[in-house]
């Protein structure tokens, strides 16, 4: 009997070492095998849905303004195309109040409305969170009421610089250059050009006197 007992002394020693090793490895070789711990993923999850939070509402406003710009630069190309092929004058009048814009056809001194075209069929408008700021029309700058774009046969366009904002006070110019059609982009304020003043030299005065005194004489 005690021999029975001093054989299975051993075995209970082994079998009890390998449990104590199974329990307390059991988590370190889960981690092993998987990677991560389940606390662990918990935490980077929570991480990345607080950090999405405050990344994704920025990126889908400015996504939002530049989309409505590119838009806005699609629709001046395709009319000053149109112009040229229709060889009429078209109008595009752009209400800054409503944030509504719509579109006419000059024909003789009727202005019609090209209700042939379901995309200007009906005034268009901006989406909700963007809005116009200004326009420059000339030298003229206008924050309220009603400007008008005119598109010509030959290609030309009346210069005009716009100014759209959302919701955040984020700013996109779109300037229209009237001879070459050129279009850019900006995120800052495009200001309209100083008028260029005539510099006249000194010694190209008396030459201008000169020039009066002989028309002058002439007309006497």
């Amino acid at each position: 009997m005690r021999h029975g007992t001093r054989s299975e002394g051993p075995g209970t020693l082994v079998a009890y070492l390998s449990a104590f090793r199974t329990s307390h490895l059991a988590p370190h070789a889960l981690r092993s095998s998987h990677g991560f711990t389940i606390l662990e993923i918990i935490i980077v999850l929570f991480l990345l849905v607080g950090l999405l939070g405050i990344v994704l509402p920025r990126i889908s406003l400015e996504k939002n303004l530049g989309s409505v710009g590119r838009q806005m630069v699609g629709t001046v190309r395709s009319l000053q195309s149109l112009a040229m092929e229709k060889q009429k004058t078209l109008r595009l009048y752009i209400d800054i109040d409503r944030g509504v814009y719509w579109l006419v056809i000059l024909d003789g001194s009727q202005e019609k409305v090209p209700t042939d075209d379901p995309v200007w069929a009906t005034p268009l408008n901006l989406p909700a969170p963007i809005h116009f700021s200004d326009i420059l029309v000339g030298q003229v700058t206008k924050s309220s009421g009603r400007v008008d774009l005119s598109f010509y046969p030959t290609g030309r366009i009346d210069p005009v610089a716009m100014h759209l904002v959302d919701a955040h006070n984020n700013l996109l110019a779109i300037a229209i250059e009237p001879v070459t059609g050129a279009i850019r982009m900006s995120d800052e304020r495009i200001e309209p050009p100083r008028p260029i003043s005539l510099i006249i030299l000194d010694r190209v005065k008396p030459l201008l006197k000169t020039t009066e005194v002989v028309k002058e004489s002439r007309q006497r």
